[in-house]
């Protein structure tokens, strides 16, 4: 009787083992990061416990007032409520800051074609929509950017600094680091227009990226580059001229700065969405389009489409998953979630046709999966 007691004791401890072994395992898969072909198309996201999460969005501008009146009501405010609280649920929120920061003055600058000359001035007061939406950085490398002359370029900068919002691709400020639960990000930003990092300056832009390497722990590089318009959504593998300008070949820059060290490549400057890649373990968007501007931009058919793109990657900066959130504006509207999906779609389409060699995945909920080597 004894000895059977004993028996029985010993198995109900092996069988609790058991139990644990396997709620240990299912809770292991559970925070797995799908990496396996067989797990591949799945439709949930799951996060490693080292997972960091890096958001990035498309060009932003708030509003105008010159050269007319072109401001939202309350400045603005309404503007990003509709995703604040997806843009608040990352480690790091990045978006591209087109125009100024402003109240009045400034020289507006002028251009080879009038016709297709635009500037955009944005109280300074607005920079409270991009705090309260959570973002952590923003670049200043683009056409935009010193629209009035040094004095807005000077006026934006000192109205971020003033509210900790970092920012990078001005002459003034190429890069800047970010430090958050002890990992350090690096931006840098660029651009092929004056007073901005240049873009086709190749050399110097790897210089910049192994500066960064050796200081941070994940570096994020911005760049605007390529050629505007719905015709444009395709990466074309060589240098784009738009309007007689060097837009550079953002396909060999991409791969260039992730052979220097990049560990995120964000692009944006042709107004529309464009494919993305995973390139060395590393994630490349080529353009995320028109994410919220008010008024001053086209926004209609593909032009008004635009994706939140979620990046989780390890503390190193190696890609683990992504997450396509879709977005759509009105004209005086802010951004709001697009329950049609379009930019998902728009991004499976292009990615299958730019980049057929590419091992990413996109569900059709956005989910971004990559079939590692």
């Amino acid at each position: 009787m004894q000895c059977n007691m004993r028996i029985l004791i010993l198995i109900f401890f092996l069988a609790c083992g058991a139990l644990a072994a396997h709620a240990q395992q299912d809770s292991t898969l559970q925070n797995a990061i799908v990496q396996d072909s067989t797990l591949a198309t799945a439709d949930t996201l799951h996060v490693l416990s080292d997972t960091v999460s890096i958001i990035g969005v498309g060009d932003i501008m708030m509003g105008t007032s010159y050269p007319e009146n072109k401001l939202p009501p309350a400045n603005g405010a309404h503007l990003l409520s509709g995703v604040e609280s997806i843009l608040q649920d990352a480690d790091v929120t990045f978006g591209n800051l087109e125009g100024t920061l402003l109240n009045s003055g400034g020289t507006p600058k002028t251009c080879k074609d009038p016709k297709v000359c635009y500037v955009f001035r944005s109280p300074t007061r607005y920079v409270a929509n991009l705090t309260r939406a959570g973002f952590d950085m923003v670049s200043l490398a683009n056409n935009h950017a010193g629209d009035f002359g040094d004095i807005g370029r000077l006026s934006s900068m000192r109205t971020l600094d003033s509210v900790g919002l970092k920012h990078a691709g001005q002459l003034a400020q190429k890069f800047v680091i970010y430090e958050k639960d002890s990992i350090k990000y690096g931006l840098v930003a660029f651009a092929p227009n004056s007073g901005c990092v240049p873009l086709n300056d190749i050399e110097g832009a790897k210089a910049l990226v192994m500066q960064l390497d050796s200081l941070c722990d994940i570096i994020i590089v911005s760049f605007h580059g390529g050629a505007e318009g719905a015709q444009f959504q395709n990466v074309p593998r060589t240098h784009e001229i738009f309007h007689g300008e060097d837009r550079g070949d953002v396909y060999a820059f991409a791969h260039t700065l992730i052979d220097a060290g990049a560990d995120i490549v964000f692009g944006h400057g042709p107004h529309v969405t464009r494919g993305i890649e995973v390139y060395k373990d590393r994630f490349i968007t080529y353009s995320m389009g028109n994410f919220c501007t008010y008024r001053g931009i086209s926004i209609s058919g593909v032009n008004g489409i635009a994706p939140i793109l979620k990046i989780y990657t390890n503390r190193e900066g190696k890609f683990y998953q992504g997450k396509i959130i879709p977005t759509s504006q009105t004209y005086e509207g802010g951004v709001r979630i697009d329950p049609m999906n379009q930019v998902i779609k728009k991004i499976q389409e292009l990615t299958r046709k730019d980049f057929p060699e590419s091992r990413i995945q996109i569900a059709e909920n956005g989910l971004i999966n990559y079939l590692a080597q």
